[in-house]
């Protein structure tokens, strides 16, 4: 599967009713922050991540949960089923979708340093990434709009902690030039 296949394929249009409720999830999200700059409780740069983050959670969720057509409730319980297959039967389009899963939540763990204003741990990003994928994955199940796995929340939750251990260090080598 390519990039463009996965755009075409997974980022149906929105309904009114997922169009207004991201909406209005946005509308709060802002008045929130203007509120919170004000009162110099969050400077620029989180109050633009946080807005980052929210844009981009709402299409990671449009595309894996809420523009998909349902179908019948599917999970795959047991863990690492896919490497499994993988190294098994020489599935490379698995392979693919498993990086891709890491890729996925990559940009959410890269943003977590810049919301909280500090170096994040890597267990922080790690446990933010899972609780994002099992919040995704739990939908799918529900709604049944996808297979509920937990390869996908450790994949995701792998990826997220890697963005932000690469912001992290971003944000140290940067930073250690600045001194000099």
């Amino acid at each position: 599967m390519d990039i463009y296949q996965i755009l075409t394929e997974y980022n149906n249009p929105w309904s009114s009713r997922e169009i207004f409720c991201f909406s209005c999830i946005m509308v709060i999200a802002v008045i929130m922050m203007i509120y919170l700059l004000r009162k110099e409780k969050m400077n620029k740069l989180q109050a633009a991540a946080i807005l980052a983050e929210l844009v981009f959670l709402g299409i990671v969720f449009g595309s894996t949960v809420f523009t998909r057509m349902g179908s019948v409730r599917q999970c795959e319980l047991i863990p690492f089923w896919s490497w499994s297959a993988i190294l098994r039967y020489h599935d490379m389009e698995l392979l693919k979708e498993n990086l891709l899963n890491c890729i996925l939540l990559l940009p959410a763990g890269a943003l977590l340093p810049l919301i909280m204003n500090r170096k994040v741990k890597w267990q922080e990003a790690l446990v933010f990434g899972v609780l994002i994928s099992a919040t995704i994955e739990t939908s799918q199940l529900i709604t049944m709009r996808g297979l509920f796995e937990w390869d996908d929340m450790i994949h995701n939750g792998l990826g997220c902690m890697v963005g932000a251990v690469l912001v992290n260090w971003m944000i140290g080598f940067f930073g250690k030039k600045d001194e000099r």
